[in-house]
């Protein structure tokens, strides 16, 4: 009896693995047999004829590019719909009305260019895309540099609220020009009015259009944020370990560049840093640009230095009223907004006034620098006037000559400020 037992056991283990292999060979052959019937349901023979007839349902658009004839040529990507979709319907997305049912036959191009597209059998065909719809407009910052151009600077700035902090990338700089044929240039970030402290990139060796991806953050209270300036000064290091300057650039920190949701690249030209001393009142620098199509005159005020602000004064601001004459009679004035008592305030700030090309002859600008007290009480720093030869000499003539010489461009130089006594 004891010898029967073990037989048994084998017998039963030995039918349940049979059992298991029979499933098995019976699921595969099941699987095998639902797919070929999915094949030849896609792959059903039907005739280009009737394929393109199924196609010819009111709504749907049909262009000449989307079937092509032999040997022939097209820009155009077919866009197709894969065969997954094979049954279902397609939906006008405009008026949800069907436009295709299941008894659709399906197009697959035989002729023409081949294309990865044409390897999926039972796609629909519904028409082309176009590239050259899609191009991106050509940047041209690193390609377009004006005559004696020492350099660009590209940089992005944000500011988080919440840390107060502002957020500084120095991304590229192209094109310089520095004293040596070789050039080794590193950059300093200021926050103005504080000199003293400054943030310093790494150095790149021997490269003229260094690209420096790095980043920077300077702790500023949202209460002077406004009031700052970000100076980005680019130094070339000799053979001596001699920090040469090469350029600069100013940016001063507006409302509007900060209050984007979106990180937004700015690039500016490199300016050369002058080294003459302010004038007795102090200087002022703005650029004059005529345009003679629109009949516009264009003042961008800038900077100025040196001012010989008066501290006698509880509060005080700067700001610089732009006025526009004619014949020595008033025509219309602007003004910039107004900088804290700095002497050397920074500005940035473009007006625009219609002038008639035949009134250059006879019109002037006036610019002067007001310091404004408590109240009302105002008083002025200076001034400065350009204009034809009925009214000015020497630079500021000068100035005007070269902006209607060189029309939709900016001219930009620095004027002394004289006192009227």
């Amino acid at each position: 009896m004891s010898e029967q037992v073990p037989a048994v056991i084998g017998g039963v283990v030995g039918g349940i693995l049979l059992l298991v292999l029979i499933g098995i060979a019976v699921y595969l052959f099941w699987k095998k047999a639902c797919l070929q019937a999915a094949y030849e349901e896609l792959t059903s023979p039907s005739s280009p004829t009737d394929k393109l007839v199924g196609l010819q349902e009111p709504g749907i658009c049909h262009s000449s590019s989307s079937v092509h004839p032999p040997n022939s040529r097209t820009r155009s990507v077919p866009f197709i719909i894969p065969p997954k979709f094979h049954k279902e319907a397609l939906t006008d997305m405009t008026n949800g009305e069907q436009i295709q049912d299941d008894s659709d036959l399906y197009v697959t191009p035989n002729s023409g260019p081949r294309s990865s597209f044409h390897s999926l059998a039972g796609a629909y065909l519904v028409g082309a895309i176009n590239p050259d719809l899609y191009k991106f407009p050509e940047d041209k910052s690193e390609t377009d540099f004006p005559e004696g151009c020492i350099g660009r600077l590209w940089f992005s700035v944000e500011y988080e609220q919440e840390s107060e902090k502002l957020l500084i990338s120095l991304i590229k700089v192209r094109k310089l020009q520095p004293p040596s044929s070789s050039c080794c240039p590193f950059v300093k970030i200021y926050l103005l009015p504080d000199e003293r402290r400054y943030l310093q990139s790494k150095i790149k060796r021997k490269n003229l259009n260094p690209q420096f991806d790095e980043n920077f953050v300077f702790q500023v209270s949202s209460n002077t944020l406004y009031q700052r300036t970000l100076k980005f000064c680019v130094y070339h290091v000799d053979k001596q370990k001699k920090h040469i300057f090469v350029g600069q650039v100013m940016f001063p920190l507006k409302k509007e560049t900060l209050s984007s949701d979106n990180k937004v690249v700015i690039w500016k030209d490199l300016e050369t840093e002058t080294l003459e001393p302010p004038s007795e009142h102090g200087d002022i620098q703005f650029s004059l640009s005529y345009n003679d199509y629109l009949g516009r005159l264009t003042v961008v005020v800038l900077r100025a230095r040196g001012l010989r602000i008066q501290n006698d004064r509880q509060v005080t601001s700067v700001s610089v009223k732009v006025s526009l004459m004619n014949r020595n009679q008033f025509i219309k004035s602007k003004r910039t907004s107004a900088a804290l008592g700095s002497p050397d305030p920074l500005y940035n700030e473009t007006f625009s006034f219609k002038v008639d090309q035949q009134e250059l002859e006879t019109a002037s600008l006036s610019l002067s620098v007001i310091q404004n007290g408590e109240g009302s009480e105002t008083s002025s720093l200076g001034r400065v006037i350009v204009g034809p030869f009925m009214y000015t000499r020497g630079k500021e003539l000068e100035h005007w000559n070269e902006m209607i010489s060189k029309p939709k461009e900016l001219v930009k130089r620095w004027h002394a400020l004289a006192v009227s006594t």
